[in-house]
């Protein structure tokens, strides 16, 4: 799984440099394994992360206020 979530998260495109680093930290795997688990377990890992994702809304909110600048009386606004 922690070949898969490095294709998916930095899009290293190339499965032999994957198999590279899975072996400098012990796991002895072909390119084609992980080619085989991007393909069965990306569609789960999509389906988890878009149910955590947190929705937006579209409502905005206007803060403003007037400041004194050199002297004089200036409008200041913020769309939040």
């Amino acid at each position: 799984m922690l070949n898969v979530r490095w294709y998916l998260t930095y899009k290293l495109s190339i499965y032999r440099d994957l198999m590279e680093m899975a072996e400098e930290r012990g796991v002895k795997v072909s390119h084609t394994s992980i080619y085989r688990w991007v393909i069965k377990f990306t569609p789960d890992i999509e389906a988890a992360v878009r149910c955590a994702r947190k929705t937006t809304g579209n409502s905005w909110f206007a803060d403003e206020t007037y400041i004194k600048v050199n002297g004089r009386w200036k409008y200041l606004y913020r769309a939040v």
